[in-house]
């Protein structure tokens, strides 16, 4: 296994070459993983990639770690194992298959679902499970439609998988299964150009009382120059929408929000925001949107700008349009994407 950051967990080995001895294991220096397992004990149990690889050992033969584990491995960025608290620690999932050898433990999630060899695959030394099959495993297991939803738009984010991609394996292998429908739901909602779970969630709130709004779209003046790509825009009613998180207020970028702000006016739309306030109860949020509803139905549109994109602009809003960047097009394109907080 070949992964900077993570120490693999080793069995005893009496000549103490490639594990500790028994004596060792039982002192300070050591850290029993799991029955039969150790790593040193100045190793963080608690980092994601740590946790999943000293999940992994319990791996039978043809099984593989799978879920928001098999993701994180793959680098997606915002699968962290973390509930939507962001504090409680999930369990690693694993896929053993019809194969269950493995006893349940603290931190650990055992799946018995039928499980094809054509799902499996090897990724810096770890079996994991395709990249579809586990978005699948997490929409089917998601506490709430909106959760479902994060899941699949953030593993589109990372291009690991597209929308297409995973209505085709769960077509595949999950037709009949429990809750397999909930993958078809949650994927007529999905969009693979959202850029934090929190824009999802604000897409999801807006999307219960108004028209569905585009994800991340550049708008730009009548001469091509980009003028600004706000979290959602509803350009038919000319409404649009930013989240305003605390890191906004904390790196200095809230006075930049404020000139954004008065562009908006300028171009004769009508500005909404969500904060983070908005997190626990949404009902201050929609009464936001209604007003900026009703503000833009009154308002006569004096700007000019277009969706229209301009010879020189790479579209970059869908995970087949990344996946075919070259690596300076996606350092120089996708610069926004990776800063978003």
């Amino acid at each position: 296994m070949v992964r900077d950051g993570v120490v693999v967990p080793v069995p005893i080995d009496s000549a103490g070459r490639t594990g500790p001895t028994r004596r060792q294991a039982a002192g300070p220096e050591w850290r029993r993983s799991s029955k039969g397992h150790y790593v040193p004990a100045y190793v963080d149990p608690d980092t994601p990639a740590q946790r999943v690889v000293e999940a992994a050992v319990l791996l039978p033969e043809h099984g593989a770690v799978t879920g928001w584990a098999g993701l994180h491995w793959a680098r997606a960025r915002w699968f962290d194992g973390l509930a939507p608290d962001g504090r409680t620690a999930l369990p690693v999932p694993l896929a053993l298959g019809r194969n269950r050898v493995v006893r349940s433990r603290p931190g650990v999630l055992l799946s018995e679902e039928w499980l094809e060899p054509a799902e499996v695959i090897g990724l810096d030394g770890l079996p994991v499970t395709e990249h579809a099959r586990s978005v699948c495993f997490e929409i089917r297991r998601a506490r709430s439609p909106e959760q479902a939803v994060i899941i699949a738009d953030m593993a589109a984010f990372s291009d690991l998988v597209s929308i297409a991609e995973i209505r085709r394996h769960a077509e595949r292998y999950l037709s009949g299964r429990p809750h397999a429908s909930r993958i078809t739901r949650t994927l007529d909602l999905a969009d693979e150009n959202a850029w934090s779970p929190r824009e999802v969630a604000m897409r999801i709130s807006w999307s219960s009382a108004h028209p569905r709004p585009l994800c991340n779209v550049p708008i730009f003046a009548p001469d091509g120059s980009h003028l600004l790509t706000p979290d959602l825009f509803d350009p038919d009613h000319g409404v649009l929408g930013e989240y305003d998180g605390l890191v906004h207020v904390e790196d200095g970028r809230r006075v930049r929000d404020l000139e954004r702000e008065e562009l908006v006016r300028d171009l004769g739309l009508e500005l909404v925001t969500m904060v983070a306030a908005d997190n626990a109860d949404r009902r201050a949020f929609l009464c936001r949107i209604d007003a900026a509803y009703r503000r833009a139905a009154g308002r006569r549109r004096t700007g000019a700008w277009t969706l229209d994109q301009p010879a020189w602009w790479v579209d970059t809003s869908t995970v087949a349009r990344r996946r075919a960047l070259s690596t300076v097009q996606r350092a120089t394109w996708l610069t926004r994407q990776a800063a978003r907080p």
